[in-house]
């Protein structure tokens, strides 16, 4: 299994920074537009439908939105991956500011570089997005 794991730094208030990662269904929006170009939320709100910048489409199931550790897990499921857990977690690094923790886990090991380039881009483009004032 191949682990990846992303840390930045934003200087916003860590409250902003979650309101953008827990409104799961607008991400294209709100949290990594040009990186994500449209999101759908299925019915019931347990997954939505993820369209990337490349092309790319995935479905991703919603485990967990943890607003007391600020924490975001979800499930890549169907596609070329056997395997795709993946979670986001913001740290309060002092007033005005927090990191951000995104790790994945996946298989097979052989997709391990497209899915990190993906995820340098997701970075980029959450970074411009939320040091933007949100």
């Amino acid at each position: 299994m191949s682990a990846i794991r992303k840390e930045f730094s934003v200087p916003s208030d860590i409250a902003h920074v979650w309101a953008a990662f827990r409104d799961v269904g607008e991400v294209h929006r709100v949290l990594a537009p040009g990186f994500v170009t449209d999101c759908r939320l299925e019915e019931g709100g347990s997954a939505r439908i993820v369209t990337f910048s490349n092309g790319a489409v995935a479905r991703e199931v919603i485990v967990d939105i943890d607003d007391a550790s600020r924490r975001l897990a979800y499930a890549a499921v169907g596609g070329r991956l056997t395997h795709h857990n993946a979670s986001f977690q913001l740290v309060d690094e002092g007033p005005g500011r927090c990191r951000v923790i995104w790790q994945a886990d996946l298989l097979p090991t052989e997709l391990k570089p497209a899915i990190e380039g993906m995820m340098d881009q997701g970075v980029a483009a959450m970074q411009r997005r939320l040091e933007g004032g949100l």
